[in-house]
């Protein structure tokens, strides 16, 4: 039984290779492409992948391929429909990243709150020159009694807020855009947008939520609202929120997803200099102990589908 792992470094770690095969291959990172994944995948039964595509046009080239194991939480990589039409089995590693995520969250949030970027930067260039003992700058705000938005309740989204509620921040959950009755425990889409001071974004990327904050969205937030997005890039219209950073309705972000990953070096929101803007490499995950998880959570998976008895398969 062959193993080949597309993007091996993608994780800071080595992977075991299991004893029960000696046909593991890892591939730092395989490009983008029908035939480059194609060439990868011929004698493979096993693919693991955290972010390299696999098409229904790839599936149809790899008729020995068994089992796709994602070596992330989100899926939205991989065609799940043409995998389930082949008999192709689909798993994931769902929660690995809970406490790392939420903590980064919280981390973002205490950066833009505080502005401690800004102050960051004064008390490198100005703070000598100051006839004070302090520099007054931007405004401070407080995390305690801010009202905190929360689009999506999995693993990642319930952590926050549980991080946020014992910080003293008013925690709200929101409805589906498409949801006319919100249910018990949340708030509609739009009221979420109207009350929240922060927002942050724990949603799957989908056709119904790909672009879900745009220029109608930000336009219904408070002046100064900031959205924090650590989930996928696409759930966000980046050049709407380019220009509610310029025009100053939106009062700062923190972004640990792009739509493009890499992103090119052009990219507007790379070269964009407003202070309380945050931008880190899809990183928030990684934690030791999240990385940890992750190599123990694709390993699992990969035992049980062996013993006849897979797990946390999502098609």
């Amino acid at each position: 039984m062959q193993i080949v792992f597309l993007d091996s470094n993608t994780i800071p770690s080595v992977l075991p290779v299991p004893a029960w095969t000696n046909k593991w291959v890892n591939l730092p990172a395989t490009e983008s492409g029908t035939q480059q994944v194609v060439q990868a995948l011929l004698d493979a039964d096993i693919c693991i992948t955290n972010k390299v595509k696999i098409t229904a046009e790839i599936l149809e080239q790899l008729p020995k391929l068994r089992l796709v194991c994602v070596a992330a939480t989100g899926y939205d990589c991989i065609d799940i429909a043409a995998c389930r039409a082949r008999g192709v089995l689909v798993c994931n590693v769902p929660g690995y990243s809970r406490q790392s995520v939420a903590e980064g969250v919280i981390g973002m949030i205490f950066n833009l709150r505080r502005g401690l970027q800004f102050y960051q930067g004064v008390g490198r260039q100005t703070w000598s020159d100051s006839k004070i003992f302090c520099v007054h700058g931007q405004g401070i705000l407080n995390i305690a009694d801010a009202t905190l938005g929360i689009f999506g309740r999995g693993a990642i989204g319930s952590e926050v807020a549980r991080l946020a509620q014992a910080l003293g921040m008013n925690v709200l959950f929101g409805e589906h855009r498409d949801q006319v009755n919100p249910r018990p425990g949340y708030v509609s889409f739009k009221d979420l947008l109207r009350q929240s001071d922060v927002i942050t974004l724990h949603c799957p990327l989908t056709n119904n939520t790909r672009g879900m904050i745009g220029e109608p969205e930000i336009a219904l937030m408070k002046p100064g609202t900031l959205l924090v997005n650590t989930a996928r890039g696409p759930l966000v219209d980046e050049n709407a929120l380019l220009k509610g950073l310029e025009n100053g309705h939106l009062g700062g972000a923190a972004l640990d997803v792009l739509a493009v990953e890499p992103p090119p070096a052009h990219h507007a929101l790379i070269k964009c200099t407003h202070p309380n803007l945050i931008i880190t490499p899809h990183i928030t995950w990684a934690s030791e102990a999240g990385v940890g998880n992750l190599v123990q959570g694709i390993l699992s998976n990969l035992e049980a589908f062996v013993a006849g008895t897979p797990i946390n398969v999502v098609n």
